[in-house]
C-alpha cells in the first residue's frame, strides 16, 4: 500500500520547525507521543504521487501546499505500509486547519456511525519534539530532511 505525504516545514528565530497533524477518532483521542504525522494519504490507481500528496495535504488541513518540492527516501511503516514524502518550505496555522471526515462504528459492535475529522488538531514542532511526537517510522523523513537542509544552505 502507498501512502503519499506532505513534509512542511519552516524557520522561527533561526530553529527548523516542521508541521505535524494528530490523526482524529477515538482510536486516537489519548495518544499523543509517536502518534502525530506528516498528512498523507492513500494514493489512488493511475495517481501522480506528489499530485496525491498534495490533495491529501490539503484535505488533511485546508491549507495549500506550493512551493519547490523536494523528493524524500520513501519509509516503510511497521504496518507494511510505504510512505512516499516531499519536503516543502511554507506555513499554516494550526488552529485553522479544517480537515475532512470519515465514518466508522462507535461505540464498537453499537451498530451505530459516526464521523470524526480525519486529522484533529496540528501543530508545529522543534526537531527535538517533533522526534517524540511522529510516528516512529517516520522518524527518517525528519533525519533526511536535516540532511538536505544542510546540503543546500
Amino acid at each position: 500500500m502507498l501512502s503519499a505525504g506532505l513534509l512542511m516545514y519552516r524557520f522561527r528565530d533561526g530553529l527548523l520547525q516542521v508541521f505535524l497533524v494528530h490523526p482524529g477518532g477515538p482510536l486516537w483521542a489519548k495518544k499523543d507521543e509517536g502518534a502525530w504525522s506528516i498528512p498523507k494519504g492513500l494514493v489512488d490507481p493511475d495517481e501522480d504521487p506528489l499530485a496525491a500528496a498534495r490533495r491529501e495535504f490539503e484535505e488533511e488541513t485546508g491549507c495549500k501546499a506550493s512551493g519547490r518540492f523536494i523528493p524524500l527516501t520513501e519509509v516503510r511503516l511497521r504496518s507494511g505500509k510505504v510512505i512516499r514524502a516531499w519536503a516543502f518550505e511554507g506555513d499554516c496555522d494550526p488552529e485553522g486547519i479544517r480537515s475532512n471526515l470519515f465514518e466508522m462504528e462507535w461505540p464498537p459492535r453499537s451498530g451505530r456511525r459516526q464521523r470524526f475529522p480525519e486529522v484533529d488538531r496540528a501543530g508545529w514542532f522543534e526537531l527535538e519534539e517533533a522526534r517524540r511526537k511522529i510516528n516512529p517510522g517516520q522518524i527518517g523523513l525528519l533525519e533526511e530532511l536535516i540532511r538536505v537542509l544542510s546540503h543546500t544552505s
